[in-house]
């Protein structure tokens, strides 16, 4: 027997994974003696021999495998906040958005993994005890104790299964430092399978390193075994930095009193009570009575007091296998409290009815909607004037108005004051920064940011595009007179602004002359006839006949004079007389006729001109502003549906 093992550990000496020790491997067939029912037997004793001196190692395989809980909302939360956070990035800087994106790397790096097993980080202060307690559940001396501080300086794992490396890995915790647990077969072994068990350097310790590697690893494993003494259990270190920001975690947290055999039965009890106590007051929610939350327990890792109690409960916590899908969970609503301030408004934003028609109101202002209407209407009177007024009026009107073109009034007329002209552009830039005031009202500062920003780039060239649609609105919808001209009514605000509005007066044709209407820095178009009712061509001749009638009778009345003609007054004055009073009877009588229809086309004007700004209010400012309203509303639902879902109340 003993020149069998030297020969099979001369020819099959080597050496196992990443330097674990010597791995003692049979001979080839040529050197191997099994020749005999003794020799094989002694071959296989050698072989479970090797086996059983081998350190543990994690099996290579596929260890991904479907990752979920039944029942679990957490893969709709992860899509939710995944979306969330996709069309967000155009509207957050991404410091705000890392901490959500960090969960989501970590989700998908957790969900890729093993399913099967439940990493348990154990973690605490210097001299807690806590590499005690890891040898004490583990049942072999793993972890190094000591009086010398720090002891434990790099994380140490121990897995009760195979199938674990990709975890471990995960947790950057090399193989040399991966261990098996001693197991007895009992019932308590059978339920740690799928444990993995990792102690922690202490977080308080004088090591910058160390304290580096806890955070690291506390961000990574599914649930924590906190560890604490009587003397430290208050400690600030522990309550500000770890236990308070981690109070959502509470259904994953485990907080054990360790050296209870330091106390005496009723004062543990106080302490106990005491470390709950400070538990509540960082928001941790504590187990009891069957309701979710932190187990808090005591016990001596020491003396073995309380210790099975603990191997019992995550017995109990690795069967059930959700422990990783609560962290996760946890870490979604971590993630979305950081997140309430951008996404949650103070109140109901958005545009109403009334803050659209105020905007649009503002915008027919600027352009001097009005103004413009009163303008078509009194245009549509003088035309009517001028086609049936009697042939003296007429004469005078014109003589009137070619004496003020020779003089100085034109140019009053030509020229907006630049008062006015800044007047019409400061309207447009009010209504545009009242529409954003009324729209933001509420908003989480980013979104109303990106409002302003949308309302603010629509405004560009406002003006100017309220020209252009106002114009084609008003010569798409308007009458056309006599020769084809198109009456507008009223011009709005010039194509180069209200400010190069005067400058475009003065190239007015005669056709077209351009004036401003008061107050609101709008050149109105003067000249162009509205179209004619039907009822004009007989209005027209019986003025003409009117006036016929009083020539006729003029020529009577002067050829009895001259002698050319007997004499006889009495007709001749009547059909003058009936020239002279019907001339203005029909004139009167146009006019009235011609009120109702002149009111009509001025409102028309004002509604086309009314249309045009809003479409170009909406196109250029409204619509931008829905839109990011819009995309607020769509990231809020998004936001709505990571936290709905929550399970740990935050």
């Amino acid at each position: 027997m003993t020149a069998v093992t030297d020969q099979g550990r001369d020819h099959g000496q080597g050496h196992g994974p990443e330097g674990e020790g010597p791995a003692e491997v049979p001979g080839d067939d040529a050197r191997r003696w099994d020749d005999g029912l003794i020799a094989r037997r002694a071959a296989e004793a050698a072989q479970d021999r090797l086996e059983a001196e081998r350190p543990p190692q994690d099996e290579p395989g596929p260890e991904a495998e479907a990752y979920a809980m039944p029942g679990s909302s957490l893969r709709p939360r992860l899509d939710a906040l995944r979306e969330l956070v996709g069309l967000s990035r155009a509207r957050l800087d991404g410091e705000t958005l890392a901490e959500a994106g960090r969960v989501l790397d970590e989700a998908s790096a957790r969900q890729r993994l093993s399913a099967r097993h439940t990493v348990v980080a154990v973690a605490g202060a210097t001299g807690s005890g806590k590499s005690t307690l890891f040898n004490a559940l583990a049942g072999v001396q793993i972890s190094d104790t000591g009086l010398r501080r720090p002891t434990t300086s790099a994380p140490i794992a121990c897995s009760w299964t195979d199938g674990a490396a990709g975890l471990l890995d995960r947790l950057a915790i090399p193989g040399r430092l991966r261990r098996r647990p001693v197991q007895g077969g009992t019932a308590v072994d059978e339920a740690l399978q799928g444990l993995v068990l990792v102690d922690l350097p202490d977080h308080d310790s004088a090591a910058t390193g160390h304290r580096e590697q806890v955070d690291r690893v506390l961000a990574l494993v599914d649930a924590v075994i906190w560890v604490v003494d009587p003397e430290k259990y208050a400690d600030a270190a522990l309550h500000e930095r770890y236990l308070r920001p981690l109070a959502g975690h509470a259904e994953i947290s485990f907080v054990v009193l360790n050296q209870i055999d330091r106390l005496s039965g009723e004062a543990a009890d106080l302490v106990l009570d005491d470390l709950r106590r400070l538990l509540d007051e960082d928001g941790m929610a504590v187990g009891e009575h069957g309701e979710p939350g932190a187990t808090v327990m005591s016990l001596s890792a020491l003396s073995g007091a309380g210790v099975a109690d603990l191997r019992e409960l995550l017995g109990r916590f690795v069967q059930d296998r959700t422990a990783a899908a609560r962290r996760l969970s946890a870490d979604v609503d971590a993630a979305a409290a950081r997140l309430r301030s951008v996404y949650v408004a103070d109140g109901r934003p958005g545009l109403g009815e009334r803050a659209r028609d105020e905007f649009t109101e503002r915008l027919a202002e600027a352009v001097g909607a009005a103004a413009a209407g009163q303008a078509a209407e009194r245009e549509w009177r003088r035309n009517a004037g001028r086609a049936c007024g009697t042939p003296w009026l007429r004469l005078w009107r014109w003589y009137e108005s070619t004496r003020q073109l020779g003089g100085l009034d034109l140019m009053a007329q030509v020229l907006a004051p630049p008062e006015e002209e800044l007047t019409a552009r400061q309207r447009v830039e009010q209504a545009v920064r009242q529409l954003a005031d009324d729209a933001v009202d509420g908003l989480p500062t980013p979104w109303a940011q990106a409002v302003r920003e949308a309302a603010v780039n629509g405004a560009k060239g406002l003006p100017e595009a309220l020209d252009d649609l106002s114009r084609n609105a008003q010569a798409g919808g308007g009458g056309r007179g006599r020769g084809g001209n198109t009456d507008t009514g009223s011009a709005p605000v010039g194509q180069d602004g209200p400010s190069t509005a005067a400058g475009r007066g003065k190239r007015g044709s005669a056709s077209a002359v351009r004036a401003t209407a008061p107050a609101t820095g709008v050149p109105v178009t003067r000249g162009t006839r509205p179209p004619r009712p039907a009822w004009w061509p007989a209005a027209v001749f019986a003025q003409a006949s009117m006036t016929l009638l009083q020539i006729f009778g003029g020529l009577w009345l002067l050829g009895q004079i001259v002698g050319v003609i007997e004499p006889g007054l009495l007709t001749p004055a009547l059909l003058m007389l009936a020239g002279v009073i019907g001339g203005p009877l029909v004139e009167w009588s146009c006019a009235a006729a011609a009120r109702g229809p002149a009111r009509r086309y001025g409102q028309e004007a004002e509604r086309r001109l009314r249309e045009a700004a809003a479409s170009c209010g909406r196109a250029r400012v409204l619509d931008p502003v829905a839109a990011e309203l819009a995309r607020y509303r769509e990231v809020r639902e998004r936001y709505v549906a990571v936290t709905e879902f929550s399970t740990t109340g935050a």
